[in-house]
């Protein structure tokens, strides 16, 4: 099998969780793949913690964009993979990646989600963004995108924008090939779709995607989704 994994985690002030990210993916570090974590100058002990558990923790500037394009310069792997925080990867995700990319001579991917707990709310939801993501071949930073190093740099990178760098980039990559859509799932956390309501973390995100699609400047999008509350 060609090529190794680089497993690329931008973060902020994720002590309570940067653990339970990392813990999972030490089996993926001893079949030789990496694990690099971008922090963006948390105020934690978010480094400290994720230090035994990553082989490279490095610095940045804070923006996931600009976090992940680090990550993706120091990375070692012929495949990047972007994992956000709270975000769980399957069981021998590393063999399907690396099979649809190589074997199916593929350019990039993601998977489908499943959102943790049990409400019939969270199923409906997991289930409309997959259904569009495979639509539409737009992928978001929750489905753990992953693409072949050379075909990310030839796309210069995520472009660094402070929101919706996921969509943007999944467009750029859309036009010079469709994704592969992973129906074997990451699991992530309730956590993040639970604070402040799922319904209206929902309508927010779909709020911001079509005024991005409408033209919107991603800073003007910026402060619509500080302001969210």
């Amino acid at each position: 099998m060609q090529g190794l994994l680089s497993i690329i985690i931008p973060t902020f002030n994720a002590q309570t969780s940067i653990i339970d990210t990392l813990t999972p993916l030490q089996m993926l570090r001893e079949q030789g793949h990496e694990v690099i974590v971008v922090d963006g100058g948390s105020e934690d002990d978010t480094c400290q913690l994720a230090a035994p558990l990553a082989d490279n923790v490095v610095t940045s500037l804070r923006g996931r964009a600009q976090q992940m394009n680090l990550g993706a310069q120091v990375a070692k792997g012929k495949v990047l993979v972007f994992l956000t925080v709270d975000t769980f990867l399957p069981e021998y995700a590393d063999w399907m990646i690396l099979v649809c990319l190589y074997s199916d001579r593929k350019d990039w991917g993601r998977f489908d989600i499943r959102l943790e707990g049990k409400k019939p709310s969270l199923r409906m939801v997991e289930s409309l963004a997959n259904l569009r993501s495979r639509l539409t071949g737009i992928a978001t930073g929750e489905q753990a995108i992953f693409v072949k190093r050379n075909v990310f740099e030839q796309m210069q990178g995520f472009p660094e924008i402070p929101v919706l760098e996921d969509i943007s980039l999944s467009r750029q990559l859309r036009r010079k090939s469709r994704p592969v859509c992973l129906k074997n799932k990451v699991i992530v956390s309730e956590r993040r779709w639970a604070e402040k309501g799922l319904m209206r973390t929902i309508m927010r995100m779909w709020r911001l995607r079509f005024a991005y699609a409408l033209g919107v400047s991603p800073w003007t999008l910026e402060k619509r989704f500080n302001n969210f509350s």
